[in-house]
């Protein structure tokens, strides 16, 4: 089960990543196109096309916790043995863990608060859905780092072998 929710998620990931990514290059084109060409533009596609960003960071975030690819520091666990390293990753990928689920916490209220407030980005469009990839991406990380966490936890403490 937990491996056919893992392939439902990276596909949803994937066709958002290259569906957002796709749309950006063509708006982005349209604005130099209608710029250049007519001296005009689209009024609201810079705003759209900052919030790409956003979206586009966020789910590439998802996508390297996926793989457990994110950036780290580790000058400690090369001197280690293959059971310490899964030891050490339990504590590392429980911190993760809870800072991400902080921050997804804090974000959803900011969402909420957003949503509250009425306000918009442009053309319409509501703050709050432009920031619901905030909370979902760090819920997401938080979740995935406490079962890399249990992953670990089996290997460090029982088989002694690294997953």
């Amino acid at each position: 089960m937990r491996a056919q929710l893992n392939r439902l998620i990276a596909v949803v990931e994937d066709t958002l990543l290259v569906a957002i990514l796709t749309v950006m290059i063509v708006l982005a084109g349209t604005q130099i196109a209608l710029r250049n060409v007519f001296d005009t533009g689209l009024l609201w596609a810079d705003p759209a096309l900052r919030v790409m960003v956003l979206w586009v960071g966020m789910i590439g975030a998802m996508v390297a916790t996926r793989f457990d690819k994110q950036i780290s520091v580790d000058a400690v666990s090369r001197f280690l043995s293959p059971q310490w390293q899964a030891r050490v990753r339990v504590v590392t990928d429980l911190f993760t863990a809870v800072v991400s689920a902080m921050v997804a916490w804090h974000a959803l209220r900011l969402v909420l608060d957003d949503k509250a407030a009425g306000s918009t980005v442009f053309a319409s469009v509501p703050v709050w859905v432009c920031e619901m990839v905030l909370p979902l991406a760090f819920g997401l990380i938080a979740l995935r780092y406490l079962l890399y966490a249990v992953d670990h936890g089996r290997a460090g403490f029982t088989s002694g072998r690294a997953p």
